[in-house]
């Protein structure tokens, strides 16, 4: 079945086409880059579900991953849609070990997001950078400061709590 055949099949759900694609990200039958390709002329919404399923994907085995698609992601953490910058913010999140190095452009674009008013979005970023500040780069410099006081400034238990939990590991 073709990427374009499951979004047509009105039978499958959401969650069912997430799992469709990821399951063959996982096993090899779909390209990355086929994916992106897919997305990237779509609107949001599928936009976001291809997203979704990378997501899913990377969650699972985050070595499917390469510099396109933080490349990719890192960009459309700038996107309009909330659900399109959250899933990039979680496959961010999902990958960013394999990338350590890379992540100034990817750093920038989640800071932005750190305002966003949406707490899906606030809290996807929030688990990025925490996965990028478990990294211990020289990123944490600067990166900490600026999380020690987004704490300060958030008002969603659950956007918080993902920065208490990693200022508490990274200061052990």
């Amino acid at each position: 079945m073709e990427i374009e055949e499951i979004f047509q099949d009105k039978s499958i759900k959401l969650k069912g086409k997430v799992a469709i694609l990821g399951a063959r990200l996982l096993n090899g039958d779909l390209s990355l880059q086929l994916l992106l390709e897919y997305a990237d002329q779509q609107k949001a919404i599928d936009k976001a579900t291809c997203l979704e399923a990378i997501e899913y994907a990377t969650k699972k085995n985050s070595t499917i991953a390469n510099s396109n698609l933080l490349d990719y992601v890192t960009h459309a953490l700038k996107d309009n849609e909330p659900r399109v910058k959250w899933e990039s913010a979680k496959i961010v999140g999902n990958i960013t070990k394999l990338f350590p190095d890379q992540l100034d452009k990817t750093v920038a674009n989640l800071l932005k997001n750190t305002r966003n008013s949406g707490t899906v979005v606030r809290w996807a970023t929030a688990y990025a950078l925490a996965e990028i500040i478990k990294l211990k780069t020289v990123q944490n410099d600067f990166l900490i400061p600026e999380v020690e006081l987004l704490c300060e400034l958030e008002e969603d238990n659950g956007v918080k709590k993902k920065y208490l939990d990693v200022l508490k590991k990274i200061k052990k």
